[in-house]
């Protein structure tokens, strides 16, 4: 319909209707040529409105309004989503020391990999041995010294809390990420004397992920089966897990809190979810293996 209608319009002004001669009385018409073109780009014709406008005019406060609304509607909606997304499903993380290497590469001055979490993982089942896992510190001890960043102003806080949220600013805990080793009801330790590394139930593990190049005990010259002093054994309350990271003698891990209230193990309570994806950087980008360590 609005087409048509300007068509007609459009038409009625390049053809205009019959006119009689002032003098004879009879029918004539307008030259339709060049003139008639060029009359045309300068004549106005109706907007959606009614009013008067130049073609092409677009100045209608009901569509800016409409456009208005529109991206409101579309911030909102992103904003939501992102909002569900970071708080019920993934979130990311990037990785600031090397305690996990080789699995995850990070260090000062490198491009530290990215990590994404899956925050379902644990909604409907329990952490496993071999899972990645990002958890917020349980005590204290494995703080070391951390302070929170957030403002002391009250509405500054709640800005920076808002931004956490959406995932455009950090959380105000201590974040940590390791590899489970022992769950509830297990015991672990690990003797250098009798030489068979970290053993779970009284069993040997086997633990591929461990890059032996990099574990060098410096009081010995060579590695001890244990990459550090000896443990345990420490039996796992229900409801916690023993971690450690796979850069054994570079990670503060489950081992150095074994004095602590909860004798180094992290209650799944504070498990923020299981590491599943690297993102970055584009060299790193794949999936998480678990490797089960337990025989």
């Amino acid at each position: 319909m609005l087409c048509d209608m300007q068509l007609g319009g459009l038409l009625g002004h390049l053809v205009p209707p019959f006119r009689p001669n002032s003098t004879t009385g009879e029918p004539t018409t307008r030259d339709t040529g060049t003139e008639a073109t060029d009359a045309a780009h300068e004549e106005h014709v109706n907007t959606d409105d009614g009013d008067q406008g130049p073609i092409g005019a677009t100045d209608n406060p009901e569509k800016r309004r409409s456009t208005v609304r529109e991206i409101v509607i579309v911030v909102a909606c992103v904003l939501l989503l992102t909002w569900v997304l970071q708080t019920f499903i993934g979130r990311q993380y990037v990785i600031p020391s090397e305690s996990m290497e080789p699995t995850l590469h990070g260090c000062a001055g490198c491009s530290n990999d990215h990590i994404v979490i899956d925050k379902l993982a644990y909604r409907f089942g329990d952490p496993k041995p071999g899972d990645v896992v990002v958890f917020n510190a349980p005590t204290e001890s494995w703080e070391g010294g951390w302070t929170s960043r957030r403002s002391s102003n009250v509405v500054i806080k709640g800005v920076q809390d808002g931004f956490s949220w959406f995932g455009f600013a950090p959380p105000d805990e201590y974040n940590l990420v390791k590899r489970v080793i022992a769950t509830g009801g297990q015991t672990v330790a690990c003797k250098n004397a009798d030489g068979r590394g970290v053993t779970v139930d009284g069993k040997p593990l086997r633990e591929p992920y461990i890059d032996t190049a990099l574990q060098a005990d410096t009081a010995a010259g060579t590695p001890t089966s244990c990459y550090g002093t000896d443990f345990g054994p420490i039996t796992v309350p229900d409801g916690n897990v023993w971690v450690m990271g796979d850069n054994r003698l570079s990670s503060a891990d489950s081992r150095a809190h074994i004095t602590d209230e909860l004798n180094g193990t992290v209650p799944v309570s504070e498990i923020r979810g299981k590491v599943r994806f690297i993102v970055f950087p584009l060299s790193r980008i794949g999936g998480m293996d678990v490797v089960n360590p337990q025989p």
